[in-house]
């Protein structure tokens, strides 16, 4: 485990819902909305100008909430790479921060950029330019590098700072760019015939070059991913956090879609020699924006002059926010070692971290020298698709792997319909980009690649050990080879002993390759470093164990930390393949160190991507001769019959089959049942029998009916989880009741069971 480097101290908590709401702001009402009106009119035509942002904001919406409620539950200095660690762990984590890195660092460059081209343009028309000693193009360069330099300053100066500054610059931009939306409408309730110029509405070359746009312009919607860089600096994150997200996207998309209104309808064909107004305005995509306003004004100077201040505003406020974002991002990845310990340099004095804004200071300068504004907003773009496909994926595997042991301050409505949307949406405008910028696909090809060589060079062997990871403490591999594999969950020497007998039968069935795995329960208080203290008695089960099964099975064991149990298990089943599982439940004993429904057992047999046994009271010396198998036609009674028939004494061993007549089984026919079961494994001819019992309490008849058998085995319920809310479900209220012994099990085959494993 990788030492931490030194870290100087903590970040400064000074923004509040008003700072951070208008960082996000900042960093979307910012040039993107300027170069993208212009790109957007000579794509995708008019009226898909007016589409691109209403549907770009609609899908920005939906990362919104994913990011809203990840950042709410895990605020922390990182976003998004924070999220990727927790979720998938290091090596995705570290190439999301990477991602996170260069798509702020690109936007960055893309505001200085066209900070530069408007205020030289705007000086340059009024002849004060005329004395400079080198071309224009070249002095755009310098004014964007040097206005980039002053935010880079302004972000060492502080958190408290930067708030301001960006909030001063967000109010600013806000009122000049409304005021064009509102002059805009005016003027088409006062001159309804301008809304002519909504003709045709799509770009003749079709819905195809519409994505394209919204691809290139989507780094206009990005804001709100700064605010969940803001975390460990943010009073109250977790309420204040995710306000700040909705409230951002909602604001900007409605903010855009009135000034794309105000852009269609400022230019008249008349004042333009009979041209089509979309056309005339797309002409030049870069300053499109200004072409519209300048008609929309009483005269092209003070429309020239509001569109300069605008962009003076609106690009430097979301310039402080992308150097902001980009330098939380390698900071977070500096701070776990996934990059040098100069990126964890914080200031004694200024608490900023110095070292990750002094390397990102770096990339923006790259940026605005190398790239126009076009390739640099979708190079930002693409990266940024990417970093948020990432996010979409991360809440819903958070969610169902971890909800339970997360603090949430705002939960999505309607989960997982969002996200969902969100990753096909992404996945299609990432794709059109490309017929707009093949550059900023080729700048991605090179950035990806590269992170992945960073992290297998250095990263994997520096990253810091985090408590919510799961840590492997002690390993033992058997032989390498192939075959069915069975990992039992041993938690302590008694619940090892009960399970061996029962253990060893289903072993031998498969002629299984055994994994042991033990996970220590350290106390959330205690240091990780102390975790040898807690892992004795899952030692001596497993020790237990090994003396009867390693005689006959390969076996290897494993002995991990998790901070929950029930995660700790699922992931070591997906990264062993486990094919079955098997573990211990006391039922309703209050015993410490034991499993137990509702803490640890049904999260896994929720989540285990394979099948899963839990044994209740089968230990000792105990034969089954007479077992009960209680069937609804469910999709795990097979399983169930299956491991009854292993169980069941081999010489005189008699298997009922149950069913309680009355219950709304929807067509279930007993008797096929048992027929398509024994045509499938014939080893349980003249053992199997089926037996219809007719009762309104189906719980009460089934525990009547076990009184007279020596083991109950019964799949797990297969109903929708509101129905399970609704009332507790039969088998599980059989298995606590039934004082027998008794077997719970899940098929754990087919697709569901695949994406379980993989996502």
């Amino acid at each position: 485990m990788a030492d931490r480097p030194a870290i100087s101290g903590e970040l400064s908590r000074d923004l509040n819902l008003f700072h951070i709401t208008m960082m996000g702001l900042g960093m979307m009402i910012g040039a993107g909305v300027f170069v993208g009106i212009g790109i957007c009119m000579s794509g995708a035509g008019p009226g898909g100008l007016l589409v691109a942002f209403a549907l770009n904001g609609l899908i920005a919406l939906f990362s919104a909430m994913s990011f809203a409620e990840l950042s709410s539950a895990i605020p922390r200095a990182g976003g998004a790479y924070n999220f990727a660690r927790i979720g998938f762990g290091r090596g995705p984590s570290f190439l999301t921060g990477w991602m996170e890195w260069l798509a702020s660092s690109a936007a960055g460059g893309f505001y200085a950029v066209t900070f530069a081209r408007y205020t030289v343009g705007f000086f340059a028309g009024l002849g004060l330019l005329e004395w400079l000693p080198l071309p224009l193009g070249a002095f755009e360069k310098v004014v964007a590098l040097a206005a980039a330099g002053l935010f880079i300053f302004i972000n060492y100066r502080g958190s408290s700072e930067t708030g301001k500054v960006g909030a001063l610059f967000t109010v600013g931009q806000m009122l000049f760019v409304v005021a064009v939306g509102v002059v805009g409408i005016a003027v088409a309730v006062a001159q309804p015939d301008r809304l002519a110029n909504f003709k045709p509405f799509i770009h003749p070359d079709g819905w195809w070059k519409l994505l394209g746009v919204m691809g290139v312009i989507y780094v206009a919607f990005e804001g709100f991913e700064v605010i969940a860089q803001a975390g460990d600096e943010t009073i109250e994150p977790r309420r204040n956090v995710p306000k700040a997200m909705l409230y951002s996207v909602l604001i900007v998309t409605v903010t855009y879609v009135a000034v794309a209104f105000a852009s269609v309808v400022a230019v008249r064909s008349a004042d333009i020699g009979g041209q089509e107004a979309w056309r005339y305005v797309g002409e030049d995509p870069e300053i499109g924006f200004q072409r519209a306003v300048e008609h929309l004004m009483p005269s092209k100077f003070f429309g020239n002059l509001l569109v300069t201040l605008a962009v003076i505003f609106s690009a430097t406020s979301a310039l402080n926010a992308t150097i902001y974002s980009a330098t939380r991002a390698s900071y977070a990845l500096g701070r776990d070692g996934m990059l040098p310990p100069y990126f964890a340099r914080i200031s004694p004095t200024r608490r900023t971290p110095y070292g990750a804004l002094s390397v990102t200071a770096v990339l923006v300068f790259a940026v605005a020298i190398a790239l126009r504004p076009k390739h640099a907003g979708a190079t930002a773009s693409i990266m940024f698709l990417f970093l948020f496909f990432v996010v979409n994926l991360c809440v819903i595997r958070i969610r169902r792997n971890m909800g339970d042991e997360l603090t949430y301050g705002y939960l999505m409505p309607l989960f997982p319909l969002f996200p969902v949307l969100a990753i096909g949406c992404q996945v299609l405008l990432a794709g059109a980009i490309v017929t707009e910028s093949w550059i900023a696909w080729a700048i991605a090809l090179v950035w990806v690649p590269l992170g992945v060589v960073t992290y297998r060079a250095y990263s994997r062997h520096h990253a810091v050990a985090t408590a919510d990871e799961i840590h492997v403490l002690e390993e033992r591999r058997a032989e390498p080879g192939e075959g069915y594999r069975i990992m039992v969950a041993v938690a302590n020497p008694d619940n090892a002993l009960s399970m061996i007998r029962t253990t060893y039968k289903l072993c031998g069935a498969k002629d299984a390759r055994v994994e042991l795995v033990h996970m220590v329960p350290v106390p959330e208080q205690v240091p990780l470093t102390d975790a040898d203290r807690y892992m004795l008695e899952g030692k001596e089960g497993i020790l237990e164990t090994m003396l009867y099964l390693a005689p006959q099975f390969p076996l290897s064991t494993t002995i991990r930390y998790c901070r929950n149990i029930a995660r700790g298990i699922v992931s070591a089943v997906r990264e062993k393949r486990a094919d079955m599982l098997i573990l211990g439940w006391h039922g309703r004993r209050r015993r410490s160190r034991v499993f137990r429904i509702g803490s640890t057992v049904d999260p896994i047999i929720e989540r285990a991507p394979c099948d899963v046994v839990v044994l209740k009271d089968c230990g000792g010396n105990r034969t089954f001769r007479r077992v009960l198998v209680p069937v609804a036609g469910g999709p795990n009674s097979p399983f169930a019959l299956e491991v009854a028939g292993i169980l069941a004494e081999p010489a005189d061993g008699e298997i009922t089959v149950l069913t309680v007549g009355g219950r709304k089984t929807k067509g279930f026919d007993l008797n096929e049942f048992v027929a398509a079961q024994l045509e499938r494994n014939p080893s349980l001819q003249g053992r199997v029998w089926g037996k219809t019992v007719w009762g309104r309490d189906v719980v009460g008849t089934i525990l009547q009916q076990a009184e007279d058998y020596d083991l109950v085995v019964l799949g797990c319920t297969s109903e929708p989880i509101l129905r399970r809310m609704a009332h507790y479900p039969v088998p599980e209220t059989v298995a606590q009741r039934c004082g027998k012994p008794l077997v719970m099990v899940k098929a754990g085959r087919g697709l569901r069971s695949w994406v379980k494993r993989w996502i």
